[in-house]
């Protein structure tokens, strides 16, 4: 399916002196100590096999330097040989709250037949004052998403890491009824498995025409119930007739939440929120992870 919209692959320029950060977390990715829950399953008892679904989604956290400071959802993406996190633009940077961190950190799985084996690996989001994602915009200004470059080669030996491909996008808008049911995995406020480090899903629907840009802006909207730290997930619906590249991931991918929507004269006293929110469309991604010459992290 061809992107529905314009868009310009950018940097952000971000002069050095705005931020306060060690040199060493700026660098390189730093893989943090291995945590082990103390609760693991009963000897006799087989470990569940886990949908892929689940580690398609790592949990992100934002840091300044040391200093923790939100929690975020995103998920992997590939491009043949090369591996992105996604997530959402204003998880990296939000010059309208002065979120401004300098990297962010992702919880990798390291042991398929225990799920309580987890990693903290570190990923800068600057070096020399540019800006190590790649995020756009359009005519409507810019998109709620942000993509990151991963060396593989970096990785923890033992990392476990489910991505999606261009091959999990819709080909045809015909392919996303009105009454699809879609999940959105994520880390809702924070709220996980903490004993198997794994997100949660919610159920929802598709509340505007799939296809069709929203108000002219390049998101469609769900009516999921949402939380912060929920920016940055996946949208997706079950993939009944996976192909050879899909049959491992069996999920199309269909957006990239990014936040709630609201009406903003709603009287807070008599109107209750719409409930609905705001999922950019999953082509954004051809063109942030397309042929540039993009720097990995």
């Amino acid at each position: 399916m061809a992107p529905r919209f314009g868009v310009i692959p950018t940097f952000l320029k971000v002069p050095r002196h705005n931020f306060t950060r060690k040199a060493q977390s700026c660098q390189t990715p730093q893989v943090t100590t291995e945590s082990t829950s103390s609760t693991t399953a009963l000897p006799h008892v087989a470990p569940a096999a886990v949908n892929p679904l689940f580690l398609a989604a790592p949990r992100v956290s934002t840091f300044l330097g040391t200093y923790a400071l939100t929690n975020a959802s995103g998920f992997f993406f590939e491009r043949g040989d090369r591996l992105f996190l996604v997530t959402s633009r204003h998880v990296v940077i939000d010059e309208a709250t002065e979120h401004l961190p300098d990297r962010i950190e992702i919880e990798l799985h390291t042991d398929a037949a225990n799920l309580s084996k987890s990693t903290g690996f570190s990923l800068p989001l600057y070096a020399d004052g540019e800006s190590l994602w790649r995020q756009g915009e359009d005519a409507g200004g810019n998109i709620d998403v942000a993509v990151i470059e991963i060396d593989r080669e970096k990785l923890p030996d033992n990392a476990i890491v489910r991505a999606f491909s261009a091959e999990h996008m819709p080909k045809t808008f015909g392919e996303v009824p009105v009454d699809a049911p879609l999940l959105v995995v994520g880390f809702p406020l924070g709220f996980h498995d903490t004993v198997h480090h794994l997100p949660v899903v919610r159920t929802t629907g598709i509340a505007s025409p799939y296809g069709i840009r929203f108000q002219g802006q390049g998101f469609f909207l769900t009516d999921a119930r949402t939380h912060r730290g929920t920016s940055g997930a996946a949208v997706v619906m079950r993939d009944t007739s996976p192909g050879e590249g899909t049959s491992e991931l069996p999920w199309k991918l269909l957006g990239v939440h990014s936040s709630r929507m609201d009406m903003g004269n709603r009287d807070l006293v008599l109107d209750e929120s719409l409930g609905l929110n705001c999922a950019w469309y999953a082509d954004i991604l051809l063109t942030l992870t397309g042929d540039q010459d993009l720097p990995a992290t």
